[in-house]
């Protein structure tokens, strides 16, 4: 598991200013900008950003973008995270699992179980494992709202690439709603072809942008519990 402590202040405003005037978030309805840029209950909300972030280094990984907890609250919410973190690791080993401020990100590629194939947004049998035990966790730590984004690879149309990657995102939350846990923890995004992190010139880089990213956020409800435990509140 990456430890990573890559946001600033600035960087976060910067990103917020450009990525408002993206084409896909100009596309967007409201529902989906307050997924990129706002908060929700509280909650750190955000984006997978891919390339759009530096010049490589950070690319893959993305960020995200809303507040971050701080003082004794923030460590006590930091330590939950890095718990539920080690347990999806645990769970589903193929998938890379991130820590970002107060947050979780996941990466589903071809290599993590939970993959999609060409022109496809079903959840297949082999994703449907890797899913099952990832809404386990989510049981098991309820007091989180989750981001899911969809992505495509950059065969066809861009705007059929855009409705694909909705399809896809969509296809993740409902699955996952229909294990039992709330919509209401739910948001779903999704940016098509526009946020590639593997060369879509070649079919292996062209598998790996067909991809879904989840974020874990803690909700406002770990939010205010961890600022009455540190006497912050």
């Amino acid at each position: 598991m990456k430890i990573n402590k890559i946001l600033t202040f600035a960087l976060a405003l910067v990103i917020v200013i450009s990525f408002t005037n993206c084409k896909t978030v100009q596309n967007a309805n409201n529902k989906q900008k307050g997924a990129v840029i706002g908060a929700t209950g509280g909650a750190i909300i955000g984006a997978i950003l891919g390339n759009n972030i530096g010049k490589g280094g950070n690319g893959e990984l993305g960020a995200i973008i809303g507040g971050v907890v701080g003082g004794g609250a923030g460590v006590l919410i930091g330590n939950k995270m890095d718990k539920q973190a080690q347990k999806i690791e645990e769970e589903i080993p193929g998938a890379r699992v991130e820590r970002v401020d107060d947050g979780i990100v996941i990466t589903f590629d071809e290599n993590s179980g939970v993959f999609f194939d060409t022109n496809k947004y079903n959840i297949n049998t082999a994703s449907q494992n890797s899913l099952d035990k990832l809404a386990g966790v989510f049981k098991e730590y309820p007091d989180t709202n989750i981001l899911v984004v969809g992505h495509t690879d950059s065969v066809g149309a861009e705007e059929y690439n855009m409705t694909l990657s909705k399809n896809r995102a969509g296809a993740v939350t409902s699955y996952l709603t229909g294990k039992g846990l709330l919509a209401g923890r739910f948001t779903t995004q999704w940016f098509g072809e526009n946020q590639p992190t593997n060369d879509n010139s070649t079919a292996d880089g062209r598998a790996k942008n067909r991809r879904v990213n989840v974020a874990i956020l803690p909700n406002e409800k770990m939010i205010n519990e961890a600022k009455t435990q540190s006497g912050e509140n």
